[in-house]
């Protein structure tokens, strides 16, 4: 694990307010020049602290209406190994998200579609063919009241 200072994790929540802050912004609000503001930045990257840096769109606005959650159990004696599971799952564009998870489901998925239509032809069409697929729960999302990023 890498060592963080406090200027480190004052970077780390401006850059999680604002992937596309130049260093020599965060220079400013952290109180470093632009140079050691850009050096803390890159020992963070190398050090994997820092895995990325993504625009945020809006599914709604982009055509993705609808939002769900899926609880998927795979099958007891589908005899298809997690990893076959997850690399099939992952390669569906509509899904966003795959976690294995423990309790009740095997995985949790969220998937993101035009319309009601267009999320059953994904789970009837993709997803229910999936190797191993066994129960399946789905969740629709109704609201968002607060989404979360930041550690």
């Amino acid at each position: 694990m890498i060592e963080l200072d406090n200027i480190d994790r004052a970077l780390l929540r401006a850059l999680q307010d604002d992937g596309s802050a130049r260093a020599s912004d965060l220079g400013r609000v952290v109180g470093l020049s632009q140079p050691a503001a850009w050096r803390r930045i890159k020992r963070l990257e190398t050090g994997g602290v820092i895995k990325g840096r993504r625009a945020l769109l809006d599914a709604v606005k982009l055509g993705y209406g609808v939002t769900v959650f899926l609880g998927i159990k795979l099958a007891a004696k589908s005899g298809v190994s997690l990893e076959d599971f997850e690399r099939a799952v992952s390669a569906i564009p509509e899904v966003q998200l795959v976690q294995h998870v423990l309790g009740m489901y095997d995985y949790r998925l969220k998937v993101v579609a035009t319309d009601l239509s267009d999320f059953e032809r994904v789970l009837r069409r993709r997803i229910m063919t999936l190797p191993g697929v066994g129960d399946v729960e789905a969740n629709v999302l109704l609201s968002e009241e607060k989404r979360g990023f930041a550690i």
